[in-house]
């Protein structure tokens, strides 16, 4: 299902924590700009960081996600998901802070407002019903959601009625708001 390539950038979660939540996002490197690999090199701290101005922005960042999801819909995963990735940063959810610590990050190729293609969505679908069949999983949520004010992804491009639909998980799942 998926093409591993193993991050450095990962940690191990607390003990006893239910894995329940995941929190959709969206990146491309440079922004808008897809197919690049860069996004896997960036995860991989293997990003040439003087390959484009804007990458002098986020030169040392250390960041990684469980799954990354390409716009022809191939799915890379660089963290177990018994691990803890670095994508959600300063969040919380539902008066739950640390996100990171109980969930699971699911990356989709694209730029915040954008809309996403068919086959991410379907690869999306089928990647959130594998977690969801080995985890608790009992919500799903932007990074928008889980950092407001601080991040914007995935953004209003996201049709999260289609992703519902897909899924058929119960609207109580979502974000309110969003299905």
């Amino acid at each position: 299902m998926a093409t591993h390539c193993p991050s450095p950038n990962f940690g191990p979660r607390p003990a006893a924590t239910d894995i329940d939540l995941l929190v959709l996002h969206s990146i491309s490197l440079p922004p808008g700009t897809y197919g690049t690999g860069d996004v896997q090199r960036f995860f991989m701290n293997q990003l040439d960081w003087d390959a484009h101005p804007y990458f002098q922005g986020i030169r040392g960042l250390r960041v990684s996600s469980h799954f990354f999801i390409t716009r022809v819909g191939t799915v890379w995963q660089f963290v177990s998901c018994n691990d803890r990735a670095w994508h959600a940063g300063a969040s919380s959810w539902q008066g739950r802070e640390r996100c990171n610590d109980y969930s699971v990050g699911i990356e989709l190729e694209g730029l915040e407002g954008q809309p996403f293609e068919a086959a991410q969505y379907a690869a999306l679908a089928q990647v959130c019903q594998h977690v969801e069949d080995e985890y608790p999983i009992r919500q799903i949520a932007g990074h928008e959601h889980v950092a407001p004010g601080r991040k914007q992804d995935p953004g209003s491009g996201f049709v999260w009625p289609e992703l519902q639909q897909m899924l058929n998980w119960p609207r109580a799942m979502f974000p309110p708001g969003t299905v």
